[in-house]
């Protein structure tokens, strides 16, 4: 595997135009956690899905009609990529909300060193030694923070939430390198992707033994179950996911992914904020360096010109 020069960075208004929108992603996302836990359980995993996707779809042809002169058809290969990138994400969600209901703490962040090795031997291109030395300084950090009040055994939330992890990576690599997929508008493949989701998850709660059905779910839900719904639906699901996927072709995979993995920083500071949460003086740190590594790792890399 050979090594490149890192290059030249790009103006600093053209980078904070592509990183901001992902921050911005990786805040409602970190935030996300606590929204997710007070409205599903172990029983209403699948129905919660269900209705957090369907929720989002009545929204897409408004977009559609609001971006028809940039909506294009997806292709018969646009369709089978666009199929795959879908079931990659019916995974995702599916282990994520398990690991979210089982654990306190997400060990998310994990995936700003996945992405860049997994990138790096899918493109046979080494990363920049400041990008990877950042990434770690950015998961020390990580790791202080979740188990700023004493490092624990992993538990099987937190074991979910890093095969979770190891399914973005797939999915953020998957976006940036399936060709036929690269050709088609963002809106697209968004909503395709979306009802495919769907889809998966109609069936799942179909099968016995997945849990409450979704009308169930839906009618014992209140005011603040519906309100932390539409905020997963809207803001987490499909303002992000149409954040990530117009990222993603403008800078790298692992740009956005270290961009991504400051989520545990946002779910912290909605904890202190909303939850009435410490963080201790090892949480202290541990945001501060994922501070450091981050702004580090942006100065590593730069986003392609859009």
């Amino acid at each position: 595997m050979s090594s490149i020069a890192v290059p030249a960075l790009a103006p600093p208004r053209r980078a904070w135009l592509t990183d901001l929108p992902v921050l911005l992603v990786a805040v409602v996302r970190g935030s996300s956690y606590r929204a997710a836990k007070g409205i599903t359980t172990t029983q209403t995993v699948v129905a919660v899905l269900v209705l957090r996707f369907a929720v989002v779809l009545p929204v897409l042809p408004v977009l559609a009609v609001a971006g028809r002169r940039k909506l294009r058809a997806p292709s018969a290969a646009q369709w089978r990529g666009v199929g795959l990138l879908g079931l990659v994400l019916s995974g995702i969600f599916l282990v994520e909300t398990y690991g979210v209901v089982h654990t306190s703490a997400t060990n998310a962040g994990l995936i700003m060193l996945l992405t860049p090795l997994a990138e790096a031997a899918v493109t046979r291109v080494r990363p920049p030694r400041a990008f990877l030395a950042a990434a770690g300084l950015s998961v020390a950090g990580v790791a202080l923070l979740t188990q700023g009040g004493g490092f624990t055994a992993p538990s099987a939330g937190d074991l979910l939430m890093l095969v979770a992890a190891l399914a973005r990576t797939v999915h953020v690599l998957l976006m940036a390198r399936i060709k036929s997929v690269q050709g088609a508008d963002s809106l697209s493949l968004t909503t395709v992707q979306l009802g495919s989701a769907v889809a998966v998850f109609a069936v799942l709660a179909a099968v016995p033994g997945t849990g409450e059905a979704p009308w169930t779910v839906a009618a014992g839900f209140g005011v603040r179950e519906w309100g932390g719904l539409l905020f997963l639906s809207v803001f987490c699901t499909l303002f992000a996911f149409f954040v990530q996927m117009w990222s993603v072709r403008r800078t790298s995979p692992s740009r956005v992914s270290l961009l991504l993995g400051t989520e545990p920083l946002w779910a912290a500071a909605v904890g202190i904020a909303i939850g009435g949460e410490r963080l201790g003086v090892l949480g202290v740190v541990g945001g501060v360096l994922v501070l450091v590594g981050t702004g580090w790792g942006r100065r590593a890399v730069t986003p392609a010109a859009p």
